[in-house]
């Protein structure tokens, strides 16, 4: 299982923007998907972006498309998550998650990754 460690989240007016990052370690990653979910109070958790190790796609929720921005730097092992024009609505806490060899098909699927990060709370107030 890999270690998920993410850092960046905080309070931020609507409008704003913050960048959420996410470090694996414990074992090589070359094969993993990388993705963020989040979770509002009351809510179910939801999935909002994914991005492979290797390969150029990239998978986003439609209400975060346009707005944010998920990356991925190889040689730091580190995911990004740039967020723009934060709304209230995007408050939740943010976890990264990751699964080795997860067919695309299942990327948006929350119960099939096996590794989870703590979770950073972002807090956009209007």
């Amino acid at each position: 299982q890999v270690q998920l460690a993410e850092s960046g989240g905080g309070l931020v007016q609507a409008g704003g923007s913050l960048r959420l990052s996410c470090t694996a370690s414990g074992r090589t990653v070359g094969s993993d998907a990388m993705a963020w979910f989040r979770q509002a109070p009351g809510k179910a958790r939801e999935f909002v972006a994914a991005i492979y190790w290797s390969g150029p796609n990239i998978y986003y929720t439609d209400s975060v498309r346009g707005r944010f921005a998920i990356s991925r730097d190889n040689p730091k092992n580190t995911v990004y998550l740039e967020m723009d024009s934060l709304t209230p609505e995007d408050t939740a806490v943010y976890y990264c998650a990751a699964q080795r060899d997860l067919a695309v098909w299942n990327i948006r699927k929350g119960w099939l990754y096996e590794s989870w990060g703590q979770g950073t709370q972002v807090t956009v107030s209007s």
